[in-house]
C-alpha cells in the first residue's frame, strides 16, 4: 500500500507494487524489531515518530524533514519510549494502535516519566470520541484522525513546537 495525496493533501492508501521488504525509495527497510534513526540530521527541532505503518512513517518523516526537523523513527511502543528516552525528542507524534504497546500506554508512560512534558500528538484512524477524550485526560497535546491533510498536521507541529 502507498499514500497519495488528494488536492486537499489528505492521506489515503491505494495499492502498490512496492514489497513490503523495500520502502518506497528502493531502500530495504529495517527489521521491525530495530528502531531507526532517520538519517536526514538536520539541525532543527527533534521528532519522534512512533507507528507502525510505513507508508505513513515514510510521508510524515519526508514533509518534517523539509521544514527542517530531525526525525527520528520507532515502530512500536517500546521501541519509542527507548528512543524517547535515548534521544529526548522536542515533540513525539504517536499513533494508537500499535504492536507490543499501544499509543495509549505510552502516552501515559512519557506523562509519568518525564520530568519536563513532551508534545505529543496523537494521530489514529479511530473514530470514537470516547478515545479522544481518554487521550486528552492522559495530556495529549493534539489528537489528529485518520486521513488528515498534511497541512493540518504540520501546522499542529509548528505550534506545538513554538515556530
Amino acid at each position: 500500500m502507498a499514500l497519495k495525496r488528494t488536492n486537499s493533501m489528505p492521506l489515503s492508501r491505494e495499492d502498490s507494487a512496492t514489497p513490503k521488504s523495500q520502502s518506497a525509495s528502493g531502500e530495504q527497510a529495517r527489521p521491525d524489531n530495530q528502531p531507526e534513526a532517520a538519517t536526514d540530521r538536520a539541525p532543527g527541532k527533534r521528532v519522534l515518530l512512533v507507528d507502525d505503518d510505513r507508508e505513513i512513517v515514510e510521508s510524515l518523516r519526508v514533509a518534517l524533514t523539509a521544514k527542517g526537523y530531525s526525525v527520528f523513527i520507532a515502530r512500536d511502543g517500546n521501541q519509542g519510549l527507548a528512543l524517547a528516552e535515548r534521544e529526548d525528542p522536542d515533540l513525539v507524534i504517536l499513533d494508537m494502535m500499535m504492536p507490543k504497546r499501544s499509543g495509549f500506554l505510552v502516552l501515559e508512560k512519557l506523562r509519568r516519566c518525564r520530568p519536563v512534558p513532551t508534545r505529543i500528538i496523537m494521530i489514529t484512524a479511530n473514530e470514537g470520541s470516547r478515545h479522544k477524550t481518554y487521550a486528552e485526560t492522559l495530556g495529549v497535546d493534539d489528537y489528529i484522525r485518520k486521513p488528515f491533510p498534511m497541512d493540518r498536521l504540520l501546522a499542529s507541529v509548528e505550534r506545538l513546537l513554538g515556530e
